[in-house]
């Protein structure tokens, strides 16, 4: 009877563990993860990428970075991705009209999709269902640039009437909008005369196409005696700031404020004189990069799915606070 029962059990255990053959190899690839950004060679992402790559270290997986400045690339380096094997990827696309391209690209590979910084909308501007996002409050943030501009027009005693403010404009991108707006709004709700708002359209979001509206702005404005600046981030306030030491706009006639706490602002800030780069709206690289990357490897490995919407704050950083607030957000 034990002989008979052991030649039954037996190949009944090997088709048993030939079942599980599949599920154990599977369970052993190895985790490789994209991070795709729109603008590479911007010092914010190449931030974003650094922590990262400090969190691929951290978990053990691959981290593949890869640049998308426009629709098609990013199309291509999805289907690099998925040939590639891996398992899912963090995004910020080049225009976030191209949610419900992403959210099919995804699907039909078979991976998993969070987003950074810009929130994929789908064709009616609704952001995408299934596809957890990290950010700011664009307009939030904003309001500290324009709270830390008063601020300090408060400390220089400068009449509002007198006072022009330069919004460095990339209305196309929702959140690039929502950041400049909420300057301006802070700034009208103390009394700047709508009159005083210039906007100053950039073709993209870095500096030199910051400095070449903003140039255009100054001359075309030289009536005020005081000026703001503001933008959707530190490259583009750099940008106006360098276009107004063109047009002989001295530092202490004009006050700017970045978003975003980059390489960018820090160069200025060491510069050994202060120049009207006053300060930026410190975000945290690391929060963005580290923790999208390590919520995606907790993803693909415990099939945990990171909340819905998760919205950073910001802290206004200047020239002389610098060392101790990177400190603090341990930068």
């Amino acid at each position: 009877m034990k002989t008979k029962l052991q030649q039954w059990a037996k190949p009944l255990l090997a088709s048993a563990l030939l079942a599980l053959l599949p599920l154990a190899s599977h369970a052993a690839d190895p985790v490789k993860i994209g991070f795709l950004v729109k603008q590479a060679e911007e010092p914010w992402f190449q931030d974003e990428w650094k922590y990262a790559e400090q969190a691929a270290k951290d978990k053990g997986f691959t981290l593949v970075k890869i640049g998308i400045p426009n629709g098609e690339k990013m199309m291509a380096a999805i289907d690099n991705l998925a040939a590639q094997k891996a398992q899912g990827f963090v995004i910020c696309a080049p225009d976030v009209k191209l949610g419900a391209a992403v959210a099919r690209a995804a699907k039909r590979h078979d991976l998993k999709v969070i987003s950074v910084d810009d929130q994929l909308v789908d064709g009616a501007g609704k952001p995408i269902a299934g596809i957890p996002h990290m950010g700011i409050s664009g307009y939030e943030i904003g309001k500290q640039v324009g709270l830390g501009l008063l601020e300090e027009i408060k400390k220089r005693g400068w009449n509002l009437n007198e006072v022009g403010a330069l919004r460095v404009a990339f209305d196309q991108l929702p959140t690039g909008r929502e950041r400049t707006m909420g300057a301006i709004d802070a700034l009208k709700a103390a009394g700047l005369p709508a009159a005083n708002v210039i906007d100053a359209p950039q073709a993209k979001t870095d500096t030199e196409n910051a400095f070449n509206a903003a140039n255009i702005a100054f001359t075309k404005n030289p009536k005020f005696k005081h000026w703001v600046a503001m933008g959707m981030n530190d490259e583009a306030v750099l940008g106006a700031v360098r276009a107004g030491e063109g047009r002989g706009i001295r530092k202490d006639e004009l006050i700017a404020i970045g978003i975003g706490g980059s390489q960018t602002a820090l160069n200025e800030f060491t510069k050994p004189a202060p120049t009207a780069f006053f300060g930026t709206v410190l975000i945290s690289p690391k929060r963005h990069g580290y923790e999208t990357a390590a919520n995606m490897y907790s993803w693909i490995t415990t099939n945990q799915a990171p909340p819905a919407v998760t919205l950073t704050s910001g802290t206004l950083m200047t020239r002389q606070n610098q060392t101790e607030l990177r400190k603090q957000m341990g930068l």
